[in-house]
């Protein structure tokens, strides 16, 4: 139980070191969606999309270490805003994913700062 608990745990440092980047790529792809589009923007999407997904991929798995002692990670919050997110990307519709990017940075600015509030 204590290695699984060690293990959740280095999964959430590894988290921490990458959800920063994750962030800043975010609030990038945020201004190429509004009207600076690149010819890479659609390449840096599909990046940020996989990347996004393996934090979520972490989080189910660790959300009873996040959580420990009180809640830091609202689960139900996080999923609307993903899912959401999720039915722009689909729509490949640029402001919309644009403005679904801008509600869910905050919740992957919380998720980082949860990560690392338990990893210290």
């Amino acid at each position: 139980m204590e290695d699984n608990k060690k293990e959740k745990i280095e999964a959430l440092q590894v988290l921490t070191e990458f959800n920063e980047r994750l962030v800043k790529n975010m609030k990038i792809i945020v201004k190429e969606l509004s009207g600076e589009r690149l010819d890479d923007t659609d390449n840096f999407l599909s990046a940020i999309v996989n990347a996004i997904n393996w934090e979520i991929e972490v989080v189910n798995g660790t959300m009873d270490v996040l959580n420990e002692g009180h809640a830091r990670v609202d689960k139900e919050k996080f999923n609307q805003a993903v899912i959401a997110l999720g039915s722009a990307i689909t729509l490949k519709d640029d402001s919309k994913m644009a403005e679904e990017f801008k509600k869910v940075i905050p919740l992957f600015e919380e998720l980082g700062k949860a990560a690392e509030e338990v990893t210290e």
